[in-house]
């Protein structure tokens, strides 16, 4: 089944579940899934499918999760080039539903077109390396110390049927540590 083939991560439950709606077309695009609080779902766990990154859920009933789309100009993921670890945030400019945006790289590294881009280990809500795109072009941003990278989508985001939710068991006692004065 498509459960298997997802990889055994330790310290993360994964909870399947079905998209019953989907946005992709506006500017700030959200799914709703048939999992809620009952299932043991809740804010910032993340959502993937078989093929990669979906979203982070931001809302949560009884029944039903809201879903924020990796299609959403609030979006915000760390991300990384698989090949080199540098990792910057994936984030989205709102134009097609195929590309996202990967900022923050450093000009140091090396990248060719193509190049695999996966979640980085930054993270509280996902765990590193779940496949996100590849590098369909890259440029300096406007200080000249940054590339800006186009990513193409592995998932066909307009076309989403089951999801797999994402817990990181640890997730209270990581983000606890953290400071709270910020």
């Amino acid at each position: 089944s498509e459960v298997d083939s997802l990889p055994y991560v330790p310290n993360f439950k994964f909870i399947t579940a079905t998209v019953i709606k989907n946005s992709y077309s506006a500017y700030n695009n959200y799914l709703t899934i048939d999992k809620g609080t009952k299932d043991s779902i809740n804010v910032d766990f993340g959502v993937i499918s078989s093929k990669g990154v979906v979203g982070i859920i931001d809302n949560v009933s009884k029944n039903y999760a809201r879903v924020l789309s990796v299609l959403n100009t609030k979006s915000r993921i760390n991300a990384e080039l698989k090949k080199t670890n540098h990792f910057g945030s994936l984030k989205w400019d709102g134009k097609s539903p195929e590309v996202v945006q990967l900022i923050d790289i450093p000009k140091q590294a090396e990248i060719k077109i193509g190049d695999t881009i996966v979640t980085g280990g930054l993270s509280t809500i996902f765990p590193k390396g779940i496949p996100i795109g590849s590098v369909q072009s890259f440029n300096l941003d406007e200080t000249g110390n940054y590339f800006i990278l186009d990513v193409r989508l592995f998932n066909d985001m307009t076309n989403l049927g089951n999801v797999h939710v994402i817990e990181n068991i640890n997730a209270k006692e990581i983000l606890s540590l953290e400071p709270t004065d910020e």
